[in-house]
């Protein structure tokens, strides 16, 4: 037996690091949604109890520093399972992006493996095990639009977003992330966007006040370090997107758009000035 798991890009509409725990990893809050740039995690199991992965990117390691194959023998030695996997992962999502696309495939072999190995776990049992793989993984098992806090492992959903259209722009830059986090001022003065009017905004349906509410906190550092991020945030709010922010740690910026007329005019405009550009919507339904 086969299947197909989708895994689709996230974006932060707001993110704060709030501080780093004594054993290293930080403290978040962040108001997260998921879109229709999706990478395609093909499924199915085996006899032996090998993990194999294969992908269509010659970008992507196949080997145990991949997220996908971390999740799989994750997953194998909690549930105690005798079988193993193959993994075929069509990415679509950029590397190194800031949208989550590794932590995304993994979220999908736990959903799928939970399936094809008949676990019968719940989103929540995933996400809590997602957690020791990276600390995007929990919000990506739902993939739909929530608070998340702690070390990324407590998610409270939120409900449908108010239409609009998401141009996503990609620098030919790619950002470690273990970096940018080894670079955060807890001892100066951060950037603390409003995440409570954040998700006041969303459950009133208030597109106007989502606006005024983004915000990253991790922005300031990484455009230190890649200018271009500066550069086509700038450039797309002057072609008329209504709100441009970085995603995650970056480099991807992303624009705001409530109207599809305006949307496909910045998405054209930037292809002039970036390699990897997509017009896309958030996911309203979630994997559905």
């Amino acid at each position: 037996m086969e299947i197909t798991e989708k895994a689709p890009a996230k974006i932060n509409l707001s993110l704060d690091a709030l501080f780093q725990h004594a054993d290293g990893e930080h403290e978040w809050k962040m108001v997260m949604t998921s879109v229709d740039l999706a990478d395609y995690v093909e499924l199915s199991t085996t006899t032996s109890r090998q993990i194999k992965v294969t992908t269509d990117s010659g970008f992507l390691p196949v080997d145990q520093r991949n997220l996908a194959f971390q999740a799989a023998r994750l997953l194998q030695r909690k549930a105690g399972i005798t079988r193993g996997a193959r993994i075929h992962i069509r990415k679509q999502i950029p590397v190194a992006a800031g949208l989550g696309g590794g932590s995304s495939d993994a979220a999908a072999v736990l959903r799928g493996l939970n399936r094809l190995w008949q676990l019968n776990w719940s989103l929540a049992d995933l996400a809590h095990l997602g957690l020791a793989i990276d600390s995007d993984v929990p919000y990506c098992v739902y993939s739909q639009t929530a608070l998340v806090t702690g070390r990324g492992d407590e998610i409270t959903l939120l409900p449908k977003l108010p239409p609009f259209w998401v141009v996503l722009a990609k620098p030919n830059a790619s950002v470690s992330t273990p970096s940018i986090l080894r670079s955060i001022p807890y001892d100066q003065q951060l950037n603390h966007p409003p995440i409570e009017q954040m998700v006041t905004a969303i459950k009133q349906g208030n597109y106007e006040q989502i606006l005024t509410s983004m915000g990253n906190t991790l922005e300031a550092i990484t455009s230190q370090r890649y200018p271009q991020i500066k550069q086509l945030r700038q450039k797309m709010q002057q072609f008329g997107a209504d709100a441009a922010q970085m995603s995650g740690s970056g480099p991807t910026v992303f624009g705001l758009c409530a109207k599809y007329s305006r949307a496909q005019h910045v998405f054209n405009s930037m292809k002039g000035f970036c390699p990897e550009v997509y017009l896309v919507r958030p996911l309203l339904n979630g994997l559905n």
